[in-house]
């Protein structure tokens, strides 16, 4: 996309701006327009340039300082002004066509002076008949209609994030018409101040830390707010510290590797970004159209009673006093939301603990106080889940389930469940932001989510996250008191955690070359099958899957054994077949350490001493069993020719919560 780059002065001050739509700029700043527009004639206008690529205007809007001197500037100032903050652009085009920019782009540094005529803000050649838009424009009650059409695209659009083909559909689905006049209504909404046009890809000046370390440039990429908020390791931010003006997403953050010719701008190195091409392309000449944010709402500390929370809930008293705790965080945090970012709450609690029912008290306060929450979770299959949960705990507020081909796209939900991807496409929307499974891929160490995430919540908002098994820097912030966190040691039942025990067993690729299993595992496994127990059995390797369900088929004919894993196209069919105990044995990777729940379970970790199984898999794996009322205690066994760290730190933190669960009085039958 082109567009037009214009200096406007008001009371002797100069501001850039770029237009998709010029005539609508005439009519605002020639004092003409109605109610709504601006009624104040600008003391001078520049055009500077009629067909400037968008990312090029946007830089030069954001990069120009503004000075007294601009009243006597010549056209030849404005120019030189112009080459010096685009000089890498060009520098890097003039390389791409071997040619000085004389020879190729002098045309589009046209400056000229607008005096007072309508005639220079056309960005079509003179002589040329005026198009159906220009004589649109000289209708009656054109500009009541470009007001309409600019409330409504600013209603549409609150707390989005959306490319301009984005734009133009949810027109067509929610505003039919509406699309043939975006243009106008969007430079209109942006020169109110209610909407933002951005380059989708830009350059941003990325320091190391420090006193620079809040980027300055195109699309105001809140770095060291997403940061803050986030707590993101060094690790994953040193990409980005190394370079200083970075070409940039500013929908995922990502940098934009990949430059090609584009048609729509002209240049032959029009930078896009890779990392979130399934969203739709983001480039440097695409159009990112954001809503202006608002203030965060103010939650009060009415109903933070964890007995109130219980009885309107129904949570048990663990369930009811880490709610408490939250609410009073939402109730209390202040001035450091503004300063660093979202303010942050960690809600550990253990698996099986309950957390989506801890968050219900939380959503209610949001929504009581007139805001929009969102609860972002890593895989579609957990959305899915929790949305008719969500919509029962509250059937008066609109529900927007989003995911890869979601027909709520478009829904302005006051709640809102979405993948983590999903957040992309908001920007400062929401006032509270849940994210589950904190540690759980993709999210985490995905510096590209955690940024979707970050840009998503108001920054004067909150995050509150879920986890069983938080990450250790988290881990670290809680012991030292520099992060909020309530911790859920105990299970909704009340039972404590069943507590691994150690099986040594010779690595499973052995078992397979000598095609038999050790004679104490066969017998654990008898036994879980005596007592009518579903069986998992992880395994650290795909490989390993399908030679090990025909030693185990051999062993126990009688018995339905199944596998699974990522790659198995029949993974959810086979999950609910176990559920419905219809297999009675599962040999799995990780792909089911989270999210689900069989009743009467019992684990079995092979090759436990994997490196592939840190801390976090294990006590996530050993959270599949005792999680049903009927069965609270369940079998947990790690099997492996040696015991690892990994292992050892998991019991220890099993055992941790369970000591936690009977000092507080949470285990049935030990106050």
């Amino acid at each position: 996309m082109r567009v037009s780059v214009y200096a406007a002065a008001t009371e002797g001050r100069w501001k850039l701006w770029i237009s998709v739509c010029p005539a609508v700029d005439w009519l605002w700043w020639s004092g003409r327009g109605g109610h709504g527009w601006n009624c104040n004639k600008a003391d001078g206008l520049v055009m500077l340039s009629a067909g400037l690529p968008l990312g090029w205007g946007v830089k030069l809007r954001d990069k120009l300082e503004y000075s007294n001197a601009m009243q006597k500037w010549t056209a030849a100032e404005w120019r030189a002004c112009m080459i010096d903050i685009l000089k890498r652009e060009i520098r890097a085009e003039e390389t791409a066509r071997g040619q000085r920019m004389e020879e190729w782009a002098w045309e589009l540094f046209d400056v000229r002076d607008m005096g007072d005529g309508r005639a220079g803000w056309s960005d079509r050649d003179a002589g040329k008949p005026r198009s159906d838009e220009d004589l649109w424009f000289d209708a009656p009650g054109c500009m009541r209609e470009v007001s309409y059409y600019a409330d409504s695209l600013v209603a549409m659009l609150y707390g989005r994030s959306l490319l301009q083909p984005e734009v133009e559909a949810l027109l067509v689905e929610q505003a039919e018409g509406a699309e043939r006049r975006w243009r106008a209504a969007a430079q209109l909404a942006h020169l109110q101040g209610r909407l933002k046009l951005e380059a989708a890809v830009g350059h941003v000046s990325v320091s190391g830390g420090g006193k620079g370390d809040d980027c300055s440039g195109v699309g105001s990429i809140r770095w060291k707010a997403v940061q803050a908020a986030l707590r993101l390791p060094p690790l994953l931010w040193r990409g980005a510290a190394r370079r200083r003006a970075d070409a940039r997403c500013l929908r995922c953050g990502s940098a934009a590797t990949g430059r090609t010719p584009c048609a729509a701008c002209g240049l032959l190195c029009c930078a896009y970004c890779e990392a979130c091409l399934a969203l739709g392309r983001s480039r440097s000449c695409a159009l990112l159209i954001r809503s202006a944010a608002s203030p965060a709402v103010r939650c009060t500390a009415a109903g933070t009673s964890p007995t109130v929370a219980a009885r309107r809930w129904g949570l048990s008293a663990a369930q009811a006093g880490a709610a408490g705790a939250a609410l009073g965080f939402l109730a209390a945090r202040g001035k450091r939301a503004t300063r660093e970012g979202p303010e942050r709450f960690l809600l550990w609690a253990v698996t099986g603990a309950g957390k989506t029912e801890i968050t219900f008290p939380l959503l209610d306060a949001v929504l009581a106080a007139g805001g929009r929450a969102a609860v972002a979770t890593p895989r579609r299959d957990v959305v899915l889940e929790l949305a008719p949960r969500l919509a029962r705990a509250f059937p008066a507020a609109s529900l927007a389930v989003l995911y890869g081909g979601s027909p709520d796209r478009w829904i302005p939900g006051r709640i809102t469940i979405a993948t983590t991807h999903q957040l992309m496409r908001f920007y400062q929307a929401f006032d509270l932001v849940i994210i589950d499974e904190l540690d759980a891929f993709p999210y985490h160490n995905d510096p590209m989510l955690a940024f979707a995430a970050g840009q998503a919540c108001k920054p004067d908002g909150a995050f509150i996250f879920l986890s069983a098994t938080p990450p250790r820097q988290l881990q670290r912030e809680v012991s030292f008191g520099r992060l909020p966190h309530a911790r859920v040691p105990v299970r909704f039942h009340g039972h404590p955690l069943p507590v691994p025990q150690h099986l040594t067993m010779n690595p499973v690729h052995l078992c397979i070359k000598k095609g038999g299993l050790p004679r104490a595992f066969i017998q654990a496994l008898r036994r879980s099958l005596a007592r009518e127990a579903q069986v998992f059995l992880f395994v650290s390797r795909i490989a390993h899957i399908e030679p090990l369900l025909v030693l185990l088929c051999r062993i126990f004919p009688d018995v339905r054994i199944e596998g699974t894993s990522s790659q198995d196209p029949f993974r959810p069919a086979k999950v609910m077949s176990f559920r419905g105990r219809e297999i009675r044995m599962l040999v799995t990777t990780t792909i089911l350490e989270r999210g689900v729940t069989v009743p009467r379970s019992d684990v079995y970790i092979l090759d436990a001493d994997s490196s592939l199984f840190d801390e976090a898999s294990l006590v996530q794996m050993a959270g599949r069993a005792g999680r049903s009322q009927e069965d609270p205690a369940g079998t947990v066994l790690f099997l492996s020719p040696q015991w690892t760290s990994s292992q050892r730190k998991a019991i220890a933190q099993i055992r941790t919560m369970n000591a936690i669960a009977c000092r507080r009085g949470y285990l049935k039958g030990r106050k």
